[in-house]
């Protein structure tokens, strides 16, 4: 593994990762660590806490990762909930929200951290740090038979046993903690292991939440089977960069990453001279062509090939360089649907990246894309040994060896979501094309019907909006309405960057989003959506009458998304019902108050006028229609 600190990539090998591993889980249980207590991880992608999972798996605990992020209360609701009895922790900011709520923690013994910086003058009582914990550990491996217990307790342990519980974000209600055992883990690592050819001499850069599965598969479970390094950035900010310098293989990130590239580089691109503007759009032209053709190895004329390697010289290959994708063998996308446009951009640059179908309760792969068989809007074919079917009402249902135990202490649920014959319901409605690959359409509990009997797939028209860089987010309305309508967050690099070079003075986000100039813009890209929508028989009535433009971007400390980025699009409802009301009455504008959390968790007010937007809608051609 590496890790950059002040500026430089720190390196360990195998045998400095087992050493550290084996000495933290001989600490813990002279702290009275035993079999199947469960162990909070809590931080950033830091080495010490992927060793300290595997500590905790050594003496047979159930590691319990926690999204570093969340705020207090969200914490309080895991730790309590799977009676967390030791955390291990990156900072002072993690200890002080336990601290906030170590009252409601009965279980809770000790808190372990890794950085003291800021601790000195807590009360210790409870707390420990995590390098002491291991002197500890290292000095009972020397005292006689210490050593062999911690050997006897591995020994002890077995593939059915809960390896690790990952709750989930939470989109609908409280999130639930799935139990995967060390089965389902390294079943699913070796599928992903196999399909991409991954071996030892491969490298991932490890940014993603560690509480998130993706993350515990790809830079944990994998890394141990297949041997390859995980480097861990130095912070959020410097993960471009750091990606840029280690020159991964293997990369996975949500679409939002990739359309963030992609929107700084537009951005940029209309700062640059006229004759670099002139040369990315033509090149760009000709990737557009010919690049998926020949990633994919189909013919493709010796000219196209030799105009397409200029292009690789001049603007696809400093682009892949620009965003740390020079080395890439294979990259994931997944989460939620990718834009067409921006898939097919990375592709046509020469990164061979992919879309895969997953869920935690599968521990990730339910499908994935063969080579040559790739496209954007499916999500690949069936991973191998996992079964799929499709219930009366269109819902996908899955089996195979990844299939999670079960939601810790909720029977409940976990019959809910299971079926009598272990397949389990994903809660996305989706279907088989002619070519045999998944598509889903959107999640079973939100497609809909308007009013007038037409479909309404609220995720399918929100995705369609979000192609554009400068739409961050959307939340489409229109379940038994007459029409659908839609909340807007603009992007605020993207549309501040536009605000510049048109003279648009604003001084916050409120202003920008409230300014008549950008409600023109964002009401262009409404009605190229219209146009698109009217151009698919089934999705002509599901065009947008009416849009708004939120004053405040969506966020998860205010409960609007879940720690994954995604909408909580009933919470949403409820919470400005009012703007919701005034996109169907017909009025022109919407008062809106409504309280925000700051980073510091300070709570402050955002109040002012909304305005409400009415877009045409379009009719599509007699061709259009005909087909």
């Amino acid at each position: 593994m590496r890790r950059k600190d002040f500026g430089i990539w720190q390196s360990w090998s195998w045998v400095e990762a087992y050493d550290f591993m084996v000495a933290l889980a001989a600490g813990l249980r002279r702290l009275g660590a035993t079999r199947n207590d469960k162990i909070a991880v809590i931080g950033s992608n830091r080495p010490y806490l992927y060793w300290s999972i595997a500590a905790a798996q050594c003496l047979g605990a159930v590691p319990v990762p926690i999204y570093a992020d969340s705020v207090a209360e969200e914490m309080a609701f895991v730790l309590d909930h799977a009676e967390i009895r030791f955390a291990i922790v990156e900072d002072q900011e993690q200890v002080d929200k336990i601290l906030s709520v170590r009252d409601r923690l009965p279980a809770l013994q000790a808190i372990l951290y890794e950085e003291k910086r800021g601790l000195r003058d807590y009360d210790q009582t409870g707390l420990a740090a995590l390098a002491d914990v291991v002197a500890s550990g290292r000095e009972s491996l020397k005292e006689p038979g210490g050593a062999e217990t911690l050997e006897q307790a591995i020994a002890q342990g077995k593939g059915a046993d809960t390896a690790v519980i990952l709750y989930t974000s939470g989109t609908t209600g409280r999130p639930k903690g799935v139990m995967l055992t060390y089965d389902n883990l390294i079943a699913s690592a070796r599928i992903g292991i196999a399909f991409d050819g991954l071996s030892e001499v491969d490298e991932i850069i490890a940014y993603l939440p560690m509480a998130w599965v993706g993350d515990h598969v790809f830079s944990y479970a994998q890394a141990i089977i297949a041997g390859y390094c995980v480097s861990c950035p130095e912070n959020a900010e410097t993960i471009i960069q750091d990606r840029r310098e280690i020159g991964p293989t293997y990369v996975f990130a949500p679409p939002r990453v990739f359309e963030n590239l992609l929107t700084l580089t537009m951005v940029r691109m209309e700062d640059a001279g006229r004759l670099k503007r002139w040369m990315f759009e033509h090149f760009l032209g000709v990737a557009r062509k010919w690049g998926e053709k020949l990633l994919s190895g189909d013919q493709v004329p010796l000219a196209a090939r030799l105009h397409y390697a200029l292009g690789d010289t001049f603007v696809y290959a400093p682009l892949r360089n620009r965003y740390g994708l020079t080395n890439i063998k294979v990259g994931y996308t997944a989460g939620e649907a990718i834009g067409a446009e921006i898939f097919s951009f990375y592709r046509s640059i020469g990164v061979n990246l992919k879309q895969l179908y997953g869920q935690t309760e599968a521990s990730v792969y339910v499908t994935m894309q063969p080579d040559g068989e790739i496209r954007p809007d499916t999500v690949g074919r069936p991973v191998p040994s996992v079964a799929i079917r499709l219930a009366a009402n269109g819902e996908v249902e899955f089996n195979g060896p990844g299939v999670f135990q079960g939601y810790y202490k909720d029977p409940g649920k976990t019959a809910e979501v299971k079926t009598a014959d272990g397949y389990v319901r994903t809660g996305d409605v989706g279907f088989f094309d002619a070519a045999g690959h998944l598509k889903i359409i959107d999640r079973a509990k939100d497609v809909g019907k308007l009013g007038a009997g037409g479909l309404f797939p609220p995720k399918y028209i929100e995705n369609k909006l979000k192609f554009y860089p400068n739409i961050k987010e959307a939340v489409a309305f229109g379940g038994g309405r007459d029409h659908v309508a839609c909340f807007i967050n603009i992007d605020p690099v993207a549309v501040g960057n536009w605000a510049e070079r048109n003279n648009i003075v604003h001084a916050s986000y409120q202003e920008l989003a409230s300014d008549p100039r950008v409600y023109e813009l964002i009401a262009g890209h409404v009605a190229e959506v219209n146009r698109a929508l009217a151009a698919e028989p089934q999705m002509a009535g599901a065009q947008i009458a009416r849009f708004l433009i939120l004053p405040k971007e969506l966020d998860a400390d205010d409960g609007e998304l879940t720690r994954t980025q995604k909408v909580r699009r009933g919470f949403i409802s409820e919470r400005y019902a009012s703007l919701v009301e005034a996109l169907y009455d017909g009025s022109p504008s919407a008062s809106i108050r409504t309280e925000v959390t700051f980073e510091d968790g300070r709570k402050g007010l955002i109040e002012g006028e909304v305005v409400i937007r009415d877009v045409a809608v379009a009719v599509p051609s007699p061709l259009e229609a005909a087909a």
